[in-house]
């Protein structure tokens, strides 16, 4: 069956662009755009005044799912859904939705299972409170499970996910005490989704990993080797970032995120052709999500990727805007076509080897 859907975004074209590139990855096809400048209204996340266009539209299009690109409270699914007579995927389910499908590792699909059951755990208590109520929000598959057996029911898959889960974090443990006995050094890519991090691994490792412009390509992360000179290092790819990603799914990703806080150094690859509100929004983003996770900012070096059609001046704007103009910790490249990647590699080595020299950014060719 064809999955079709309206998508409730917001006016301004970041929002727009990212909401289509989530339903994309899901494998939605969008009939109809439905823009709104507020989305958190307390009974349907949208005013009251619109179902009517919207009901309107459903019967139109004749599409089956609604996506809601805000986090919706059950309270707020459950009397949308209802007035629509359709389903209704908030941000969340819809990104956990992607990442059930992406997931392709035995323990990928560990950390989606658990992610997926602490958003149902957490909408557990509102929607048994409303089946009770006899408002039997069956869309939302809660069936007639008394609140102590469903809880009873999610914990204990919860418990069963994470012992698995941490059986693997040991294994992941073992293979990072046998690399430091070896002494490689350690570099992780990370970034917003699509910034073009599996481009970079691919050109730098000699792997040719599925390059897509979809968003969250990469949920397994991939370690290899690759060389600088004559010395052998290890690079790893890991998950993008999304803004507005839950706390729950960043925990539920830990073992694989926390690779980050192992890497001798970390590099931040951004995605130069963002406009600068959506630049800084996304680097906000990552940022503050590598902090959280315990990544130091010293560690970090930051990629301009996606520079081919870019001058110096139109990337250095990029840079000052970031604050990072005073620094000499970044590079302007294209993973796409080799731009600029030997200078990569120079600055990997002088964060690494503080001894080795570089070249200053200004006198880089663009």
């Amino acid at each position: 069956m064809l999955k079709s859907c309206i998508l409730i975004t917001y006016f301004d074209e970041e929002s727009v662009s990212e909401a289509k590139g989530l339903c994309d990855s899901a494998g939605y096809k969008i009939t109809h755009v439905f823009k709104q400048d507020f989305l958190n209204n307390a009974r349907f996340g949208l005013s009251t005044g619109k179902i009517d266009d919207l009901k309107n539209l459903v019967k139109q299009t004749r599409s089956n799912v609604i996506v809601f690109d805000e986090i919706l409270k059950p309270r707020q699914n459950y009397n949308l859904a209802s007035e629509l007579k359709i389903p209704v995927l908030d941000r969340e389910s819809l990104i956990l939705e992607i990442f059930e499908g992406r997931a392709t590792s035995a323990e990928s699909q560990l950390q989606v299972k658990l992610a997926q059951l602490r958003y149902e755990r957490s909408r557990a208590k509102e929607r048994v409170r409303l089946s009770k109520a006899g408002e039997q929000p069956g869309f939302m598959g809660i069936g007639k499970f008394e609140i102590d057996v469903y809880y009873n029911d999610i914990k204990h898959r919860m418990n069963s996910v994470k012992s698995k889960l941490q059986k693997a974090g040991k294994q992941r443990e073992l293979h990072r005490q046998s690399r430091k006995r070896v002494g490689f050094k350690i570099i992780s890519l990370a970034g917003y989704t699509s910034a073009g991090k599996t481009t970079l691994f691919n050109f730098l490792s000699g792997e040719k990993n599925e390059e897509d412009p979809k968003l969250f390509t990469t949920l397994t992360t991939t370690t290899r080797k690759f060389k600088i000179d004559r010395e052998w290092m290890l690079i790893s790819d890991t998950v993008g970032f999304i803004s507005k990603l839950p706390a729950y799914l960043i925990d539920a990703f830990k073992s694989t995120l926390e690779e980050l806080l192992y890497a001798d150094i970390v590099i931040v690859v951004i995605d130069t052709n963002d406009k600068l509100r959506e630049l800084k929004k996304k680097f906000s983003t990552c940022f503050k999500t590598l902090t959280e996770l315990g990544v130091k900012k010293q560690n970090m070096l930051f990629v301009f990727n996606k520079t081919e059609e870019m001058n110096y001046e139109e990337v250095f704007d990029k840079v000052k805007l970031l604050d990072l103009g005073e620094s000499d910790n970044w590079v302007a490249i294209s993973a796409k076509n080799g731009k600029n990647l030997d200078r990569l590699k120079l600055l990997i080595k002088h964060n690494l080897y503080s001894d080795t020299k570089i070249i200053d950014a200004k006198n880089e060719v663009f």
